[in-house]
C-alpha cells in the first residue's frame, strides 16, 4: 500500500487584476486534478518549470494550505477529514525542507533553539529537561555533518549550505516518515548542492525516510529519485521510473526538460 495516496487534488487561487483602469476577477488552477501515489521508502521526484504548481502540491500534501477539492490519504488515514488535534499528531510524521535556507530559519533563534523547538512543541516522549533536549539536538547536528560548536550561534553566522543542513536537522527532529524536499538545493551553488543531495540520500538510507523531492532540474531529480512525476501547468503529465523517464519519455514536455540541462553531479 502506498504511504501517500493523492486523488484528484485541486487548488484554485482567486485573484484580481487591473488593466486599462478596469478591474477584473479571475482564477488560477495552480494544481489541477492531480493523482499520484508515493510509496514507503522511495523518493518520488517532482519536476517541472517554475510556476508549474510543484511547491503548491507539496504544501497541499502536508496540509500547509487547504485544497479546493480532492483527497489525501497518509498511512491509511484521511488527512483532509482529520480534525486539528489529529493533524497535529500526524504532523510529526510529515515534515518539509524549504527552498531558501536564508529565509526558513528564524534569525532570532540560536541553532539549538531552532532544532529543539519541534521537540518541545510536540512534547516528544522520552525527551524531557534541557539536558536531554540538548543531547538530542547534538545527535541531529552530527547526523547532518555539523557539531555542537554550532549550538549557540545564530543562522546568519553560517553559509547557505550549513543553514540548509540546520534546516534538515530540524526536519528530522520528530523522526518523520515523510519529508517534502522543496527545491532544497536551488539556492545553493553546484558543489554545495551536490553535498546536500548526497546527505539527503544518506539520511534516507539511515532513517528509512520517504521523500517527495521537488526540483526544476531534471539532472538532480534523476540522480536522487526512484520514480519521477513531471508537472506542467498544474497537471501531472507523466509518471514513471527514473530509467523510463530518462530513456523513454512519452510527453514532449518531459523530452524538453531532458534536453534542456546537462549532467551536473552524481549521488555517491
Amino acid at each position: 500500500m502506498a504511504l501517500i495516496e493523492v486523488r484528484n487534488l485541486t487548488k484554485i487561487f482567486s485573484h484580481s487584476r487591473s488593466a486599462f483602469g478596469q478591474k477584473s476577477d479571475g482564477e488560477v488552477r495552480a494544481v489541477d486534478e492531480v493523482s499520484l501515489d508515493i510509496h514507503s521508502g522511495e523518493t518520488l521526484g517532482l519536476v517541472g518549470e517554475s510556476g508549474s504548481g510543484k511547491s503548491t502540491l507539496g504544501r497541499l500534501i502536508l496540509r500547509l494550505i487547504e485544497p479546493s477539492s480532492g483527497s489525501i490519504v497518509f498511512d491509511g488515514r484521511d488527512l483532509l477529514s482529520a480534525g486539528h488535534g489529529e493533524v497535529r499528531r500526524m504532523r510529526r510524521d510529515l515534515q518539509i525542507i524549504f527552498q531558501d535556507p536564508f529565509a526558513s530559519l528564524d534569525p532570532r533563534f540560536r541553532v539549538e533553539d531552532v532544532i529543539a523547538e519541534p521537540l518541545i512543541i510536540h512534547k516528544v516522549q522520552g525527551i524531557f529537561g534541557k539536558d536531554r533536549v540538548r543531547e538530542r539536538v547534538i545527535e541531529l547536528l552530527r547526523a547532518v555533518g555539523l557539531d555542537e560548536s554550532t549550538l549557540r550561534r545564530y543562522p546568519h553566522e553560517f553559509s547557505g549550505g550549513q543553514r540548509q543542513r540546520i534546516g534538515i536537522a530540524r526536519a528530522l527532529a520528530l523522526r518523520p516518515k515523510f519529508i517534502v524536499c522543496d527545491e532544497p538545493v536551488s539556492a545553493l551553488d553546484v558543489s554545495v548542492g551536490a553535498q546536500i543531495v548526497n546527505l539527503l540520500s544518506h539520511l534516507q538510507r539511515e532513517f528509512g525516510l520517504t521523500y517527495l523531492f521537488i526540483s526544476h532540474s531534471m539532472p538532480v531529480v534523476r540522480y536522487l529519485s526512484t520514480r519521477i512525476a513531471v508537472m506542467y501547468r498544474g497537471k501531472i503529465v507523466e509518471v514513471g521510473t527514473t530509467q523510463q523517464i530518462a530513456e523513454q519519455p512519452r510527453h514532449a514536455y518531459t523530452r524538453s526538460l531532458l534536453d534542456a540541462t546537462p549532467q551536473l553531479f552524481e549521488v555517491e
